[in-house]
């Protein structure tokens, strides 16, 4: 990963985040850590503990970065510093689900913006082989309208984890677990749009392999010989068993405005 990858993904993250960019520079950037930043990064627990329980106004911690050894200011932070690894594991629990907002520019008045919840799915086809398909879908959560490709659009739009000025957001009308529920109905109806050929092509493949194995241990005898024929042949039937796993990668709830999609 090169330097510059790096100064560009610490812009990324730390406006992703919420931070405030103090000062940005090529090779440098200052932020000004939130408060969910600052316990997730600077290891302050006693602090935070103290001014939660007294009720004090918290000071975040300001940091500053270099991504050129010879700058004369901030912390080099490289591909194998302690503190971008960190943020790398960050990145990963935190996008996992996250919170956007078109950010739109109201022609005078309040503009609203509508509810998404956008989910990204790994469908994965397994038996001896493994095939994965990725889809992505959104849900808009006051009308009910299911959209496909829903990440590429959402990538398009310029987005913002604050709320634009002149904006409002309109209250849901689907509740999370029916539009959850919503969009595995829609996976649901994929799968079964799917060709079975290669379920039907394991079986066939699992009972070659079986007629191998039952003509190794024919004549065999003992209950040695039969306890491995049996764990055998349970290990070769749990291999080929078609079966089809559906899984949530991340997903995130999106204010959006009317002529998103």
């Amino acid at each position: 990963m090169k330097q510059e990858a790096i100064h560009s993904y610490l812009e990324d993250f730390f406006r992703a985040s919420g931070c405030d960019i103090l000062d940005l520079r090529p090779r440098f950037i200052k932020v000004k850590l939130t408060i969910e930043m600052d316990k997730k990064l600077m290891n302050r627990p006693f602090y935070w503990h103290y001014v939660e329980k007294i009720g004090a106004r918290p000071e975040t911690q300001t940091l500053a970065f270099k991504t050129d050894p010879a700058g004369e200011e901030g912390d080099f932070i490289h591909f194998g510093s302690p503190r971008l690894h960190h943020i790398f594991s960050l990145s990963k629990e935190l996008g996992r689900y996250v919170r956007l907002y078109e950010n739109a520019r109201s022609n005078g008045g309040n503009l609203p913006l509508y509810p998404w919840l956008g989910l990204n799915f790994k469908i994965s086809f397994q038996c001896d082989l493994k095939r994965d398909e990725l889809m992505s879908l959104g849900i808009n959560l006051f009308n009910g309208t299911i959209v496909k490709a829903f990440q590429e659009t959402v990538e398009a739009l310029p987005l913002s984890p604050k709320i634009p000025d002149y904006c409002y957001t309109l209250a849901p009308m689907i509740k999370p677990l029916s539009a959850v529920n919503r969009l595995f109905a829609v996976i649901e109806a994929f799968i079964h749009r799917q060709d079975d050929a290669w379920a039907l092509e394991a079986r066939e493949r699992l009972r070659n392999d079986l007629e191998l194995l039952e003509r190794f241990y024919e004549d065999m005898e003992g209950d040695a010989y039969r306890d491995a024929f049996e764990k055998e042949r349970d290990a070769l039937m749990e291999q080929y068993k078609p079966r089809i796993h559906v899984s949530i990668i991340n997903g995130g709830l999106f204010y959006l405005t009317g002529t998103a999609f």
